[in-house]
């Protein structure tokens, strides 16, 4: 029985998590005991909770809890170090008096805004060297965060170009009331003739996946909006969410309808939860206005959404790891098949659709389907929405119809001397200029919306490490081939960009790439080797200038390995040395 329909949602397992993280810093042993007792779950459920998702801490963390993002484009770890040398406190440590702990996490969607921050929970961004210092000076005062400077939680949506989503005025219930004497195969036909694809960046017929659930033998069947966006580079969700979110909800209950679903969920990035308060107000709002809940607009259909907040794992991005996260486990991708539309939440025919996908449906329904396939190409119906970052001008939300260069987006974000592009986020592809002339399009250069500059003051092997360690930090382990692999290829990484590496690792590092991509068990694991391959493949160069001038080096020196035991056993003759 779905536990978040039950009680409140408030008491979902990981918002409960996060009110305990809140107020004790941590999760201790008796706080797990405690909740599980509370929540009827069984006590190594939730411990497996906690030890899963990244901003949950078995050991306290300090009362101003600061995560950096480590991302190329809204991450710079020297900030990082001056906040930490202000502090006098050691990076992924706790003050020893308690008040502050410094540490690093992945990309929290703020590329276009510079270097970014979460404090406790809170984001900050466009951070500078005087912005940090004044920070170490609120910390040290143990300042409220109501009274910080309202301008560092500042986050603009910093559109630069509008299109079919963007520019469209959007009047709550408009869409529900195009459909009131359609049928629910009207609707899906509707759909499925403007050519809508799924914009995650799979890119599967979204009409057909409305149908399969629709035809799934079920009495009870679910909506999910996937709103984790936790790609590197991605921020368009973001854009949606905090401007576009009535449109959003009436795409889910378009969807709703046409599958007969009484029951939906948001699933929200945790680094996303300063919207939730918003979002929360527009669900109620629709509630209000008969847009949600009971009878809908006397159309005879129930509908109501809940609102899920993550902490902290990229993994959950992949729907099946996302249903499990909904359903208070750990989030571990599921063996497909069965897929979510016959069986997926609680066993119940689901369909997943990304931010973009149901505001594109909400659309669709209201102008009709001709609106919106005579834009794109004829594999590629529609706009996308493209998140820019890095080095160019104007970083921010450009909305194009499919088909348009990669040179031509380069050209609009005022980017000058580019080396290479990263298309959909590092699982997606690193190109360099001579695919400049290629097009984004489902059949050419698909993307879930990534599109990271780099110039030629970049050093690519770093952006690639930086990649490497990403996926090694966020494999979830369930298979050997993506939780061993990952770690390899950012092993690999450490010794060609410290310059170890030879011709021989460039090989093993080849071979390792492929054999994580053919056998990881879902698409984090075969997409993680991605930059790694189109690295050697399309800037070889950048590899080869690390590489030793001989025919191999060891992996680790094993005389320097037995230097402890050499000084527990206080020798340093010739005998214990090799």
């Amino acid at each position: 029985m779905p536990s978040l329909y039950q009680h409140n949602h408030s008491e979902h397992l990981l918002h409960v998590l996060f009110e305990e993280q809140q107020k004790s810093l941590h999760i201790s042993e008796t706080a797990i005991s405690s909740i599980a007792n509370s929540l009827n779950l069984p006590r190594s459920q939730v411990e497996s909770v906690v030890e899963f998702y990244s901003f949950f801490h078995r050991q306290p963390r300090g009362r101003f809890d600061i995560l950096f993002s480590n991302c190329t484009c809204c991450g710079d770890l020297s900030l990082m170090k001056r906040l930490c040398d202000r502090l006098n406190v050691e990076a992924d440590k706790t003050r020893a008096d308690g008040l502050v702990s410094i540490g690093q996490t992945s990309c929290i969607g703020m590329c276009d805004h510079d270097a970014s921050m979460l404090i406790n929970g809170v984001t900050i961004t466009s951070l500078s060297t005087k912005i940090i210092d004044r920070m170490a000076e609120l910390i040290e005062s143990e300042t409220s965060l109501s009274l910080w400077p309202g301008s560092w939680f500042q986050v603009g949506n910093n559109i630069r170009k509008e299109g079919l989503l963007l520019s469209e005025f959007f009047e709550p219930g408009s869409a529900l009331k195009a459909m009131a004497e359609r049928s629910h195969d009207d609707i899906i036909e509707e759909i499925t003739a403007s050519g809508l694809k799924g914009r995650g960046g799979a890119g599967f017929a979204t009409g057909m996946k409305w149908r399969f659930c629709r035809d799934a033998a079920a009495d009870t069947r679910y909506v999910i909006c996937n709103a984790d966006e936790g790609e590197p580079g991605t921020f368009k969700d973001r854009i949606l969410l905090n401007s576009h979110a009535d449109t959003l909800f009436e795409g889910m209950t378009i969807c709703a309808r046409s599958i007969g679903a009484t029951r939906g969920y948001l699933y929200l990035r945790g680094e996303y939860r300063y919207m939730l308060e918003n979002l929360e107000s527009t669900l109620q709002q629709r509630r209000e206005s008969g847009l949600l809940g009971n009878n809908i607009l006397d159309q005879g259909f129930d509908f109501d959404i809940a609102i899920v907040v993550g902490a902290g794992a990229y993994i959950c991005g992949e729907e099946s790891a996302l249903i499990e996260s909904i359903e208070e486990k750990a989030g571990i991708p599921r063996i497909r098949p069965p897929f979510p539309v016959t069986q997926g939440l609680w066993g119940q025919p689901t369909v997943v659709n990304n931010v973009e996908t149901l505001v594109a449906a909400a659309g669709i329904v209201l102008h009709g389907h001709h609106w919106f396939e005579t834009a794109g190409t004829w594999q590629s119906k529609g706009s996308k929405l493209i998140s820019v970052s890095g080095d160019c001008g104007r970083p921010g939300i450009y909305e194009y119809v499919f088909g348009i260069t990669v040179q031509e987006i380069l050209d609009d974000a005022g980017a000058e001397n580019v080396q290479a592009v990263q298309i959909g986020g590092p699982a997606g592809r690193l190109i360099a200029a001579d695919h400049f002339s290629h097009r984004i399009a489902f059949e050419d250069l698909a993307t879930g919306g990534s599109f990271m500059i780099f110039d030629e003051s970049r050093d690519l092997l770093e952006i690639i490490h930086n990649f490497s360690s990403f996926f090694a930090h966020e494999s979830c382990g369930f298979c050997t081939p993506c939780r061993v692999g990952t770690t390899l290829l950012k092993n690999g990484m450490d010794k060609v960009c410290s310059g170890h590496a030879t011709a021989h690792d460039l090989d093993e590092l080849s071979r390792t790439a492929a054999l994580v991509s053919r056998r990881s068990h879902c698409g984090l694991g075969m997409t993680a080797p991605n930059a790694i391959r189109d690295g050697l493949k399309y800037f070889p160069d950048c590899f080869e200038k690390r590489l030793l001038h001989k025919e191999m080096e060891p992996e680790f020196n094993l005389d320097a390995s037995l230097e402890e035991a050499r000084q527990l056993t206080r020798r340093d003759d010739a005998e214990a040395h090799l």
